[in-house]
């Protein structure tokens, strides 16, 4: 399975299954209007499927950053994620940042210094760019690891069968 995972952010973290990774800038140019930035990424996932395939995107979806303006562009960013798997038959799987935090240090409050750490350990193999790379490396380890021998076939239903059941945990605590 062809797994991409993403770290969305102005500076977007991304890892491929097959070793590729790096990190993108989305960042508005001078003269540029605040779409360019979703547009670059629609292109920079186009680039990557036509030339890798991709099954299944997993991303950090951070619920809350510290600035409301962030808010505004990490929802369109995440949106732009999620359209462009539904349009491209591509299944997608969020994932919380505490999830990724605990799989890779045993920290849920693990810092962007130690995630960069747990990166280099995990992979041995690769450069770190920064914590964006760090955690899209790691998340992209997780994703392997969880959904890496599930046939794709059967992806959509284990997806499925993963969002109820965060569903009813997440009703149970309230």
């Amino acid at each position: 399975m062809k797994i991409l995972s993403l770290d969305p952010a102005t500076k977007c973290g991304w890892a491929l299954s097959n070793s590729l990774s790096g990190t993108w800038d989305l960042s508005v140019k001078q003269d540029e209007s605040s779409g360019a930035r979703y547009l670059r990424l629609w292109n920079y996932l186009d680039e990557l499927h036509q030339s890798n395939g991709i099954d299944l995107i997993v991303f950090e979806a951070s619920r809350n950053p510290k600035h409301s303006r962030a808010v505004v562009i990490l929802a369109r960013i995440q949106g732009t994620i999620e359209l462009w798997a539904t349009q491209n038959d591509v299944e997608y799987q969020p994932v919380s940042p505490m999830t990724i935090k605990v799989f890779a240090t045993g920290n849920n409050k693990a810092s962007k210094a130690e995630m960069i750490s747990a990166a280099k350990k995990y992979t041995g193999r690769r450069k770190i760019i920064d914590d964006n790379h760090a955690d899209a490396v790691l998340l992209l380890e997780l994703a392997k690891e969880k959904y890496g021998n599930i046939p794709i076939s059967d992806l959509k239903k284990v997806l499925i069968s993963n969002k109820i059941e965060s569903a009813m945990k997440e009703r149970h605590k309230q």
